[in-house]
């Protein structure tokens, strides 16, 4: 085969997921730093919610490009060998929690990064907008 065909995930799709992780750090009342990139760890969608920390945007960010490009969730390696790897990839490796591929059909189609509260709160509001675009998606077939 000379063409493979793929899943991908859209802009409209990315501010489906932003919108509902942002919505629920709202909830929670942890401002964050949210992150949507497509499956090459291209940004497609970004905010930042007043409060949240500053550098914690950049993260967020690298937390995304490292979960599409890794295809899992970030923060799952032993510590050393995740600052190894951060170190080997002039830091472009997100060794800690708080990115989550965006899975569809099977197939990593992007990513959501997280940053600004604690891993778990990280990491939930990443599933909640994950699970927004998966209802959606879900009501229209």
């Amino acid at each position: 085969m000379y063409v493979n065909k793929v899943l991908d995930l859209s802009i409209a799709g990315a501010r489906v997921v932003l919108r509902a992780a942002i919505a629920h750090a709202e909830t929670m009342g942890v401002p964050q730093c949210v992150a949507i990139v497509d499956r090459g760890g291209n940004l497609l969608a970004f905010e930042r919610m007043e409060g949240a920390k500053v550098l914690s945007q950049h993260s967020a960010i690298q937390k995304a490009i490292t979960a599409a490009s890794h295809r899992t969730s970030t923060g799952t390696l032993p510590t050393e060998l995740g600052v190894g790897i951060a170190l080997a990839t002039g830091l472009r490796y997100a060794p800690i929690a708080g990115g989550l591929p965006i899975i569809i059909d099977g197939e990593v189609i992007g990513a959501i990064g997280v940053g600004s509260g604690s891993d778990e709160e990280d990491i939930e509001v990443a599933q909640v907008g994950i699970e927004a675009l998966k209802t959606l998606l879900a009501e229209t077939k």
